[in-house]
């Protein structure tokens, strides 16, 4: 409608304009005023000039409704915008202030492990599959620093064990998490340092967890305690934390205990990880 009156307002005003004026002289006839010359005149002076200034007062309103309307329209559109960028700018702010924490952490991190090499990635995507737990991160083998290789262990600026890449493009890699079906790693647990596996189980990791198994014989397991990488093979250094004992159970043959494991590293939370390039292997 408002855009029918922008169109064709003018025309509507004049046709209304005419069509007042027949009517009035139209009933000047009719009442008898015969000498039309004269009495015309001076009906238009009266009835008539009050109908054309009605019509004109009723045409600048229209106008003046459309013009205020195509006003809050476009004021409307600036405010929109302005609030989209201020919602923008404070998305940033909190993003930055988030990437400050973490590096600042990293930083003490790395000053205990003066040996590491870290690299830096976004997280671009992750796996919408439900039968592995991996994610895509914005780094890869052409990163001039420290190029990403297939192995390399990936960890949060706490230092808590993420995943490995097992996949690497040039601007891009690919992590199993610790939590995947496939994944298998080295642990170390208790006083003792007992030896065993942190391996995935695709009936837990849907729960967010996984299973520490292949402990060393005389092992004890016991709620709540940490469990951290053993070192074994030359990707995963030792002594990140893998995450913690939720429960202990028995196997189904009712012989060997395995543990219930939650990791360190809150999945759902990352958007940055860091994966060590290279390091010292301890002897």
């Amino acid at each position: 409608m408002k855009e029918y009156i922008r169109k064709y307002g003018l025309r509507v005003a004049i046709a209304a304009g005419i069509v007042i004026l027949i009517a009035v002289l139209a009933a000047a006839l009719m009442n008898g005023r015969a000498a039309i010359l004269t009495d015309a005149a001076g009906g238009i002076s009266g009835p008539v000039g009050s109908a054309v200034s009605s019509a004109i007062e009723w045409m600048e309103g229209i106008y003046g409704y459309i013009y205020e309307y195509d006003q809050l329209v476009a004021e409307n559109t600036a405010l929109r915008a302005e609030l989209a960028e201020l919602r923008q700018s404070a998305i940033s702010a909190a993003e930055f202030e988030e990437e400050n924490v973490r590096l600042r952490e990293l930083l003490g991190f790395a000053e205990q492990h003066s040996d590491f090499t870290l690299e830096s990635a976004k997280i671009t995507a992750w796996s919408s599959s439900n039968w592995a737990s991996t994610f895509t991160i914005s780094k890869g083998e052409d990163n001039a620093e420290n190029p990403i290789e297939v192995g390399d262990c990936v960890i949060t600026e706490y230092g808590a064990l993420v995943g490995q890449v097992i996949e690497v493009g040039s601007t891009w890699s690919t992590v199993r998490t610790v939590i995947d079906s496939s994944i298998d790693v080295g642990a170390l647990v208790g006083e003792a340092g007992s030896v065993g596996m942190c391996v995935g189980d695709f009936a837990l990791m849907q729960e967010g967890l996984l299973k520490l198994t292949y402990l060393s014989e005389n092992a004890q397991l016991v709620e709540g305690e940490a469990v951290l990488t053993s070192g074994r093979g030359t990707y995963i250094p030792q002594g990140l934390i893998i995450g913690y004992i939720r429960s202990v159970l028995s196997e189904a043959s009712g012989q060997t205990l395995y543990g219930v494991v939650e990791p360190a590293c809150d999945l759902s939370r990352l958007s940055q990880v860091f994966i060590i390039t290279d390091f010292q292997i301890r002897e």
